[in-house]
């Protein structure tokens, strides 16, 4: 079985409900990128110890919030070194519109993984883009490099569309599927 780790920020709880379920499928643990953009205590070593990280934070402004951006600065230090060479990596965002340029927020985040030397897994669903698709639908939000999740900015945390967090599942477990192969 391959260790899945989950490191996320999230700045209102969205982002947090959404790495919950990413997590679940992977059969994963959580690390949470504080409000100052810093790890816990032993953060960094449990990443050094994972066969994939899955990336995760809210999409503000066309990017990823500040303290997701910190630790990705701060990952420089393992860059270096290559720590995470050939780990398998995926990432999600959230937002609140529909698109809110979340697809820059994914494309930074699948750099920064290929930076480190890592394997992306893409999220190997077909869209549910019919007349007939619905937000329970899985995909409904159309991603391909990535999970995308779209929370309105006057929902709360429980008003996810159930879609959106079966496809957080799903995606977890294909990345702990992938690390588990590759791993042998």
């Amino acid at each position: 079985m391959s260790k899945t780790i989950v490191v996320y920020h999230s700045g209102y709880g969205h982002t947090r409900r959404v790495a919950e379920h990413v997590a679940e499928g992977a059969s994963g643990e959580l690390l949470a990128i504080d409000a100052e953009g810093n790890l816990p205590d032993g953060g960094w070593e449990k990443l050094a110890a994972a066969d994939a990280i899955i990336f995760g934070t809210p999409t503000y402004m066309g990017g990823p919030s500040w303290q997701f951006k910190k630790f990705a600065d701060a990952s420089s230090k393992v860059w270096f070194t290559r720590g995470w060479q050939d780990k398998v990596f995926g990432g999600f965002t959230n937002s609140a519109s529909y698109n809110g340029d979340k697809g820059a927020t994914m494309i930074g985040l699948q750099t920064l993984a290929s930076q480190h030397g890592g394997l992306w897994a893409s999220l190997g669903l077909l869209p549910s883009n019919t007349k007939a698709a619905a937000r329970t639908d899985i995909n409904n939000m159309g991603g391909s490099v990535g999970l995308l999740v779209q929370s309105p900015a006057d929902a709360g945390v429980d008003e996810i569309p159930q879609g959106d967090l079966d496809t957080a599942r799903h995606y977890g477990r294909r990345i702990a599927d992938i690390a588990g192969r590759l791993r042998g």
